[in-house]
């Protein structure tokens, strides 16, 4: 109930504001998922655990200064020109090659002994499972009205549903197959670094969503997400890792 409850969060957290603010900002449910296991399930939280929550929490802030403040994609009319834009277009047959060269040559050989392998799969899957979901609530604004573009709203829509339900299948095996291989902190670091980057790098060139961020607040952004993935290495990464603040006035006892 509570992962349908997030997901139904995410969608309308897609439909109503940018793409480069709610992607990044998904990391908060790391260290929030950290702080609540330390109270409620008595798992020990390091300093350096919570030194990455800190850095989570004010990279979010500052992320949600310099965001954009208006969409650059409000209906369906719109949605369709970006989809057919020959940038766009271009940029999905890169990532399809990419997908198709890593998924059937690749993957089988190097998978299992290369981390990277499967965090590109799932990560340029993000390519089309975000952007799909956007453009989901953008064309159901229209399915429900009387008028001529409603059936276009319609097929657009399911289009969008076929592609994002067959990333998301693919993704969580390939999740699957890399959490058997690898440890999962250290996959769940770098899968949100990768993920984040490459899903912005798709809703920036299809939602032009910078277009209308000045410099100023670019390189906000750019320090926010900077922040926050740091934040997520050191909760995710050193988690194990036995070190606490006592541990520095403890005396250094040398023997001969």
């Amino acid at each position: 109930l509570t992962v349908a409850l997030g997901q139904i969060g995410n969608f309308l957290a897609y439909t109503a504001v940018p793409t480069v603010l709610v992607t990044p900002l998904g990391a908060l449910g790391v260290p929030f998922g950290s702080i609540l296991a330390s109270y409620l399930l008595k798992e020990k939280l390091n300093i350096l655990g919570k030194l990455g929550c800190l850095l989570s929490c004010a990279g979010s802030v500052v992320l949600i200064i310099h965001s954009p403040k208006s969409e650059s994609v409000t209906t369906q009319a719109e949605l369709e020109e970006k989809l057919t834009n020959p940038v766009f277009v271009g940029y999905l047959c890169i990532v399809l090659l990419m997908l198709l060269l890593l998924i059937f040559w690749i993957a089988p050989a190097h998978g299992p002994t290369n981390i990277m392998v499967y965090i590109s799969i799932c990560s340029l899957l993000g390519s089309f499972t975000v952007p799909s979901t956007k453009g989901i609530g953008l064309a159901a604004q229209d399915i429900f009205h009387n008028n001529p573009s409603s059936q276009r709203a319609l097929y657009l829509c399911l289009v969008l549903l076929a592609v994002l339900g067959c990333s998301i299948i693919i993704q969580f095996r390939y999740i699957n197959k890399a959490l058997e291989c690898f440890d999962s902190s250290v996959f769940g670091a770098i899968y949100y670094v990768v993920f984040t980057t490459l899903v912005l790098l798709a809703s920036a060139i299809l939602f032009r969503e910078w277009s209308n961020v000045g410099v100023v607040d670019f390189l906000g952004m750019a320090c926010g997400f900077t922040t926050v993935s740091i934040g997520i290495v050191l909760i995710q990464v050193f988690k194990e890792f036995n070190f606490n603040i006592g541990d520095l006035n403890k005396p250094n006892i040398k023997t001969d």
